[in-house]
């Protein structure tokens, strides 16, 4: 007997009605929408500056602009293809990747990576497209970066208060102005770029401390990426909802990254010499800078709105209970609030805040995806319906993940603020925690979870 919790009260395809409830199943009459609408719903959220500025870090980091090139499309295709794999368990199940994640980590176990995403989605990578949506709008307005960052923010929140089909008609609506703007600016770019410009073969250390935050930027969506399939009819098929995700993520994200490395070899810097946000749109007219200053701010809502939306889902998913049926939208403002102080703070510093914080990103969704990999080759793709909502435990799940994200920063990350074991012995190796946190979460649920797999069959 199942015991799944289906969501209660009236949505349907509502637009500006609050959707209700939290994390609990969609309900068979509320399914709605096509498979294919993933592709503008993962696209949008990557035509934004946070994605141009994550390309750029290569030639920063002394890459030339092919080395960046390959770390951009390595990086994201292995985001891409666990998007793919994650974002079928949407229609099939109809809740939130998180509450899938249970079946691996049990109701208990699964508080882990559940904190461990509100906190990196819903407050740091809310921080992070905040600061580049003010960053723009002040250059645009002239209007003071608190401001700005104030008016970007009330906008990302109230989308995401409101709820999944706002939020769905936003990622749609606002994705062919971001791809005609930007594909025109990456255009005057890449006429302006010295793309064969000499530097030294950084490998694999800077080499692959890049790689690390190309990766750590797309997997970033990994654990959102039924959240936005769950309505889907479980009718529609699951594979064209995983390749419209994938697609929508990995072109988005990997052609504006290029835009970024070549923009580093035209002209722009960092946040540590200026705004690079007003120095990317000094490449090209003034009235087209303009442009693509809205079109930040418009970027930076897109990301957010999912960014905070998912956060919260995870939130919810730790057990939380707030006794409301607003309960989504209720905490929806309280995480919003945390994120702006945390934007305000990141303003400071956003150089070295940025570059951590992708990296860190990568850290934990690494053995996070080594224990979902794990679990789904277990079982062979049987149903995991019945764990959704059960009060079952699985230690190997919490086990394997805490083990692996330990061990693997301890020995091998490499930021500003820790400098890991084999990193500070040999200054080339770069930073592999994203890799190691993978393989070694991998290897230790398929050991320790193989005997509670073959038993729940």
């Amino acid at each position: 007997m199942s015991e799944i919790e289906f969501r209660t009260g009236e949505y349907g395809e509502k637009v500006l009605a609050v959707e209700p409830g939290g994390i609990e199943a969609i309900p068979a009459k509320d399914r709605h929408g096509k498979a294919s609408s993933l592709f503008a719903v993962w696209a949008s959220p990557n035509l934004e500056f946070a994605t141009i500025y994550v390309g750029a870090l290569g030639v920063l980091f002394g890459l030339s602009f092919t080395q960046a090139v390959i770390g951009i499309v390595i990086g994201n295709a292995l985001g891409a293809y666990a998007q793919y794999v994650l974002t079928q368990d949407g229609p099939k199940y109809g809740v939130p990747q998180l509450v899938v994640s249970r079946a691996a980590f049990g109701k208990l176990g699964n508080v882990f990576p559940s904190l461990a995403n509100w906190f990196a989605s819903g407050i740091g990578w809310f921080a992070v497209n905040s600061v580049s949506g003010a960053f723009a709008l002040a250059s645009l307005t002239h209007m003071s970066n608190l401001l700005s960052l104030l008016v970007v923010v009330i906008v990302q929140i109230a989308v995401a208060f409101i709820g999944h089909n706002l939020v769905q008609k936003v990622e749609k609506y606002l994705m062919p102005y971001l791809v005609v703007v930007f594909g025109i600016t990456g255009i005057i770019v890449l006429t302006k770029a010295h793309l064969g410009g000499a530097s030294h073969w950084y490998f694999p250390g800077a080499w692959l401390v890049f790689l690390g935050a190309v990766y750590g930027y797309a997997a970033g969506w990994n654990p959102f990426a039924s959240d936005y399939a769950r309505y889907l009819p479980a009718t529609e098929d699951p594979k064209v909802a995983g390749r419209s995700a994938a697609l929508g993520l990995f072109t988005s994200a990997a052609i504006l990254e290029i835009f970024g490395a070549a923009a580093v070899t035209a002209g722009m810097g960092d946040y540590a010499h200026g705004n690079p946000v007003a120095q990317y749109t000094h490449l090209m007219p003034t009235w087209l800078g303009k442009l693509v200053l809205l079109g930040i701010v418009l970027g930076s809502i897109c990301a957010n709105a999912l960014n905070i939306y998912s956060g919260v889902m995870s939130f919810l998913t730790s057990g939380i209970k707030l006794g409301a049926g607003r309960a989504r939208a209720i905490f929806t403002l309280v995480v919003g609030v945390l994120g702006f102080l945390l934007a305000h703070w990141a303003m400071g510093n956003p150089t070295n805040n940025l570059e951590n914080f992708l990296l860190v990103m990568a850290y934990w969704i690494g053995p996070w995806l080594g224990v979902m990999a794990a679990d789904k080759i277990l079982r062979k793709g049987a149903s995991v319906e019945r764990f959704l909502f059960a009060s079952r435990e699985n230690p190997a799940g919490p086990i394997a993940f805490l083990v692996a994200t330990g061990l693997s920063i301890w020995l091998f990350a490499n930021q500003t603020y820790y400098v890991g074991y084999f990193p500070k012995h040999n200054g080339n190796l770069g930073d592999i925690t994203f890799l190691v946190g993978f393989a070694l979460s991998f290897a230790l649920y398929f050991v320790l979870g193989a005997k509670k797999v073959k038993s729940e069959k």
